[in-house]
């Protein structure tokens, strides 16, 4: 995963805008598929995180250009890209994309088929920074009080020790260090 932002970093000023490209596979150089992302409007409240999140498809090819030079964002056709330009001004010549750095994160998918939560899809996120490692279960949901409520239940019963997250792995990763 790597993070972009242009060199004043108005991205991660905003707190409420986070933008990367996702590469996805085994081989960084060869990755089965790609993605731009654009996360903003964060929020944490009671161990439940909202944020608002848009995603769209990359060409591995080009996202693989990108990685090597952040600045070929800018030719990119892409309303994440527009957005970014029009709302926070990176792009162009007077702010072009650099790259912040990245991270790897490994995710593994689980459907939850029987019981309450019958139906809930959980991801258990792996996240090696240059720092530390960090783990994350994340449940996508219209319903998160809900789901947060399975969830703690299954994680009780199964004796696994966890905490509500305070920050998310983009705090982490411009702190330079794991954050509660």
């Amino acid at each position: 995963m790597l993070r972009t932002d242009a060199p004043a970093r108005p991205l991660a000023a905003a707190a409420a805008a986070q933008r990367d490209v996702r590469l996805y596979g085994t081989d960084d150089r060869d990755p089965s598929r790609a993605a731009l992302t654009l996360k903003r409007r964060p929020r944490i409240d009671a161990g439940v995180s909202r944020v608002e999140e848009v995603v769209e498809p990359l060409d591995p090819a080009l996202a693989l250009t990108c990685v090597d030079n952040p600045a070929r964002l800018d030719a990119v056709d892409s309303p994440i890209v527009r957005l970014v330009s029009d709302e926070y001004g990176v792009g162009g010549d007077k702010a072009p994309f650099v790259c912040l750095g990245g991270f790897r994160n490994t995710r593994g998918v689980y459907e939850l088929e029987e019981g309450e939560g019958q139906g809930l899809v959980l991801e258990l996120d792996e996240t090696h920074f240059d720092f530390g490692t960090n783990y994350e279960l994340e449940c996508e949901t219209a319903e998160p009080d809900q789901a947060k409520e399975v969830l703690e239940r299954l994680l009780t019963v199964a004796g696994v020790p966890y905490e509500y997250s305070r920050s998310n792995k983009f705090a982490c990763f411009m702190a330079g260090k794991l954050l509660p």
